[in-house]
């Protein structure tokens, strides 16, 4: 194996990045770095890089080791089998939230909903595109983060299925739909989280307040107003807010009628209909 190679670097790299993610880390560096596929890595392991690319690859390494998620170096993220861009002003999209998608593809078969604080886009795109029967609004109170959403939508062919409008939940808003979804900020303020997550995600996408719960408190005060008839309320919740978010809603007469579970097995998606 020639020390240069494909494969040597790779050896190296997962070496250099220990941890359970290292293999998959390495070869996602070096694909981006070199503009190859993991079938040309298989093929060809003995092929050498480029200094233009070794130099980008060793870069890509150094990021990681100083905890940068994949996505950021890469400045992208695959969320439900399709490629989304993200920057620093959005959320980078998790497996955990495809649940949530499921979740309200699962309840909600036609018509429109709002996707409140968007971000990239990831659920309100994956929603239009997995079912062509729904439209959306998808709504987030940064124009930077709206502008990735754009751009994702015209990327994955959406955009005729989406509009755009920047706003707090539901501000400025009379619309009525038949699914209210959101991925809202739920972490405690107080929370400690790996760098990872502290230095490269939006702060105002990851801390929900005091108590983690402000988000569901704004959305459940509202929703009612701008849910239409016989309507769904679908959100995502961190795992421990099981109890604390059904009885937010419950208050303003929302019932549990679903759950979803995350990869973990945590309950990640929650589904409300105004009480009969």
């Amino acid at each position: 194996m020639k020390a240069n190679s494909v494969a040597a670097l790779l050896a190296e790299a997962r070496r250099s990045l220990k941890g359970e993610t290292a293999a998959i880390d390495a070869r996602l560096l070096l694909q981006g770095a070199a503009g190859l596929t993991h079938i040309d890595i298989i093929s060809d392991p003995n092929g050498v890089l480029s200094a233009a690319q070794l130099e980008l690859f060793n870069s890509h390494i150094a990021r990681r080791l100083a905890h940068e998620p994949v996505s950021r170096i890469l400045g992208q993220r695959e969320f439900y089998g399709r490629v989304f861009k993200v920057t620093p002003a959005v959320l980078d999209p998790r497996a955990d939230t495809e649940c949530v998608v499921e979740l309200a593809l699962h309840m909600v078969k036609q018509g429109r909903f709002i996707d409140l604080g968007t971000g990239s886009g990831a659920i309100a795109i994956t929603l239009c595109a997995e079912n062509g029967a729904l439209t959306g609004l998808a709504s987030d109170i940064s124009p930077e983060a709206l502008g990735i959403a754009q751009s994702n939508a015209e990327a994955l062919g959406v955009s005729g299925q989406l509009t755009f409008q920047q706003g707090n939940w539901f501000e400025g808003l009379s619309d009525h739909f038949e699914l209210i979804i959101s991925n809202p900020p739920y972490i405690r303020e107080d929370a400690s989280l790996a760098p990872d997550v502290m230095n490269f995600d939006p702060h105002v996408a990851l801390f929900g307040g005091a108590d983690g719960l402000a988000a569901y408190r704004a959305i459940a005060a509202q929703c009612r107003a701008h849910l239409a008839e016989k309507g769904t309320v679908v959100v995502e919740i961190g795992h421990e807010q099981v109890d604390a978010v059904v009885e937010i809603f419950a208050a303003k007469d929302f019932m549990l009628t679903a759950k979803a579970v995350d990869i973990a097995g945590y309950i990640r998606g929650l589904a409300f209909q105004v009480k009969k």
